[in-house]
């Protein structure tokens, strides 16, 4: 991908992120959002298993492995239609930002880079040390280089 659209597409998905930010530190709730969902608002299984156009032991199993996180996507929105809710799903950074996980793994590239050609370098005794000012330019010139692509 191009540096322009490269930056761009992490602007724009950290844009898209931000209201998924606080909810990825809300608790599921202990036997999942169907079941959660389906109990509140006074839903049988029953009437649950009506709406899908599907046996109610399915229903059963729709929430046992929505709470154990089996439930395939598909299964998912398909329950949460039947519940009168949308499914709303992203993927986001554990810690950081889209920006963040792109400079970390630079980073473990670099260190993986740096280390080898100091071992090699060790095992010939011509090691120069350093290894952390080496792993930073490196991070670097991996950086600008796939701005460059």
């Amino acid at each position: 991908m191009r540096p322009l659209f490269r930056k761009l597409r992490i602007k724009q998905l950290e844009r898209a992120l931000q209201p998924f930010i606080a909810a990825k530190d809300s608790p599921r709730p202990q036997k999942g959002w169907l079941r959660a969902i389906r109990e509140a608002t006074g839903i049988t299984v029953r009437q649950m298993a009506t709406r899908l156009g599907k046996a109610p032991t399915l229903v059963v199993n729709l929430e046992k492995s929505e709470a154990e996180y089996r439930i395939t996507l598909g299964s998912l929105r398909a329950a949460a239609d039947a519940l009168g809710c949308q499914l709303v799903y992203a993927l986001v950074p554990k810690s950081g930002s889209i920006q963040d996980l792109a400079e970390r793994r630079a980073r473990a590239k670099a260190a993986e880079n740096v280390r080898a050609v100091e071992h090699s370098m060790a095992l010939e005794d011509q090691a120069v040390g350093g290894i952390d000012n080496k792993i930073e330019e490196e991070t670097r010139r991996i950086l600008k280089r796939d701005e460059k692509k």
